[in-house]
């Protein structure tokens, strides 16, 4: 369970969050974060997905990046917000060289805690020392498919398509794969 001004470090993905208001803070109505995004955060192959039970909200505090809704690209820039209904795919990224900084919410909360703190815990499993090095291979797809899996009420993947997540996690889990 995340606590109140934890620090989620997921740098060899590009992104560091801090905790503002954990699910216990609001009694389930939010999870509140402070997201920095790194330079080219997400230019890659970036997780395209929904939350099919919670809107999603950002304000950019700091710097420009992009928010994929919708089937197209929005440029944001300090000061901007995005509200993404339940059930809308959607992704970011960060095309600068510079850090971008956002508050972000999910409402309800539901478990994206701990769903954040599991993610860094496959980073772990994959990464060595927190390094930049992270690399998507069968071994970390795999990982991450098990991650996705543990939590689709939360957040189901898009583009990957959710039907090779749900196989390679069953992959996984068969290979006995856990973080």
């Amino acid at each position: 369970m995340a606590t109140k001004e934890q620090i989620l470090d997921m740098t060899p993905v590009g992104m560091r969050f801090t905790v503002l208001q954990t699910s216990a803070d609001t009694q389930g109505k939010s999870l509140d974060l402070h997201w920095e995004l790194l330079p080219s955060c997400n230019m890659k192959n970036p997780l395209i997905h929904v939350h099919p039970d919670a809107i999603e909200t950002y304000e950019v505090l700091e710097g420009d990046m992009q928010f994929f809704v919708h089937d197209k690209w929005i440029s944001a820039k300090t000061g901007d917000k995005l509200s993404v209904p339940k059930g809308i795919a959607h992704c970011f990224r960060n095309p600068t060289d510079k850090v971008v900084r956002l508050f972000n919410t999910h409402q309800p909360a539901l478990k994206m805690e701990n769903y954040f703190e599991d993610v860094c815990k496959v980073l772990d499993k994959v990464t060595s020392n927190r390094r930049k090095n992270f690399r998507m291979n069968f071994g970390t797809m795999l990982y991450m498919s098990v991650l996705m899996n543990n939590y689709r009420k939360e957040i189901i993947a898009k583009n990957p398509p959710d039907i090779a997540i749900k196989a390679l996690g069953w992959i996984a889990r068969k290979l006995g794969i856990n973080y």
